[in-house]
């Protein structure tokens, strides 16, 4: 019988939370905090869109385009947040089996599902017991979501002392880190293709309109991404069709 506490895997997930992925999302999210405050916005519309909307691309959407198209912007933000679907449906199976007494408390891991929890349940769920694994997820998912409203506050008050340019390079710490921790996971070669495909696309959100910038960008090279894999995964099952139960 284990002597573990139900409460130790919310702490470790915290405290995962808590190292470099904070670093990661803070920095992007004080950047974020700074371009609402440039924008003349309040710190209401910057802790709403942070801890309500919780997806940069999003954010940023309704940050450069609400004002003078919002049916744009709201259309721009959910479809370029709609990438949570597909994630939610991946990490859906390594959730387990529910820890309290009904299946509803999987529903609250729903709001949390982003990027940067994302990427580390994936990588660390597989490992834990299942009964673990939620309790995990709600930990790690928790402390982020708390770094992101804390950060957008910080970059509120520190908007003074930012310059425009820093403020660009800020932003993209999160999506960078995010990129190199998929680069850099060998159980996971096949996200390495997306990324080259996104980074290919990139130059869409600066070139077209921003309500429909990130929109096309991720469009574009997500479907790129697709139509590249198609012939590879067709040849891999004609050459292993006959063969045995290899993994590669």
């Amino acid at each position: 019988m284990s002597s573990e506490s139900p409460s130790s895997p919310f702490r470790a997930g915290a405290g995962a939370a808590l190292g470099a992925p904070a670093i990661a999302m803070g920095v992007s999210f004080l950047a974020f905090g700074a371009a609402v405050a440039a924008a003349g916005l309040g710190p209401g519309w910057a802790l709403g869109a942070s801890l309500g909307v919780y997806g940069m691309a999003g954010q940023l959407v309704l940050l450069q385009a609400g004002a003078g198209d919002p049916a744009g912007a709201a259309l721009g933000a959910t479809a370029a947040n709609a990438r949570f679907l597909p994630m939610a449906m991946a990490i859906a199976p390594w959730l387990g089996p529910p820890s309290g007494p009904g299946p509803g408390w999987r529903w609250l891991a729903l709001p949390f599902i982003a990027i940067t929890p994302w990427a580390a349940a994936m990588r660390v769920l597989p490992g834990l017991p299942e009964a673990a694994r939620l309790r995990w997820f709600l930990g790690f998912a928790l402390a982020s979501w708390l770094v992101a409203g804390l950060a957008t506050w910080l970059g509120l008050l520190a908007a003074p002392w930012l310059r425009p340019s820093l403020l660009a390079a800020l932003l993209f710490a999160n999506p960078l880190y995010f990129a190199l921790l998929l680069a850099a996971e060998g159980r996971m070669p096949a996200s390495r293709l997306p990324i080259l495909a996104g980074i290919a696309a990139a130059p869409l959100a600066i070139l077209l309109p921003a309500a429909w910038g990130l929109l096309a960008a991720g469009l574009v090279g997500g479907t790129l991404a697709f139509l590249l894999r198609r012939p590879a995964r067709r040849g891999g099952r004609a050459r292993g069709g006959g063969g045995g139960g290899g993994r590669g």
